[in-house]
């Protein structure tokens, strides 16, 4: 073999390598390509299932907010609600002393005009006088809610008489109201003073 033989073998050798070194390059670089979006795609997913994981906890608390904002307007609600009832109760009851120590003087005014003699000229304009005071009386503390209970009659109820005592009677029929001792009196529905009666057996 001439030198010029072996001078083109060399050369095509050499042509043969650097077309060898050229594929292996290109199949290096298409795998880093590869690599290098299978590396972005996980990057992508993680990224991806952190912004989901943040969201579900965005929603969670939202909605323990949401949660605590509709408790918090119902117990305000019925805190409302009780304190209009008890606004209510305080002006319906505001009386309930002052009228319970009112009762005495509408008892006296009536055992004055019961004992008073209507028969004699003298007294009778004082008795007149102590009727016209006991009926304004009476109508002023009923514009208030004050009532009174004269259940002479009627069918006894516990919740509103209390039975002195227990008589045999053939005119009444069991269980009646035959003689009220001393009045009773309500304000606004509430008793704040029982009848005090005689019940028939």
């Amino acid at each position: 073999m001439s030198n010029e033989e072996n001078k083109v073998k060399e050369e095509e050798l050499q042509q043969q390598e650097a077309a060898v070194e050229q594929d292996v390059e290109a199949v290096g670089s298409e795998a880093d390509i590869e690599w290098n979006e299978e590396v972005e795609l996980d990057e992508q997913e993680a990224k991806i299932a952190e912004l989901e994981a943040a969201l579900l906890a965005s929603e969670a608390k939202v909605k323990e907010q949401q949660d605590s904002v509709l408790r918090a307007k119902a117990e305000v609600d019925n805190m409302r609600r009780r304190t209009e009832q008890e606004i209510d109760k305080a002006r319906k009851y505001a009386l309930n002393k002052f009228a319970e120590e009112l009762l005495p003087v509408i008892d006296n005014l009536e055992r004055a005009i019961q004992a008073a003699d209507t028969e004699n000229e003298l007294v009778k304009p004082i008795v007149e006088g102590v009727e016209l005071t006991h009926k304004t009386f009476v109508d002023t503390v009923s514009k208030f809610g004050l009532k009174e209970i004269n259940p002479e009659g009627e069918t006894f109820n516990p919740e509103l008489h209390q039975a002195m005592s227990i008589q045999e009677s053939p005119d009444h029929e069991s269980n009646t109201v035959m003689f009220v001792m001393q009045k009773g009196y309500e304000l606004n529905g509430r008793v704040i003073r029982p009848a005090m009666v005689m019940v028939a057996k």
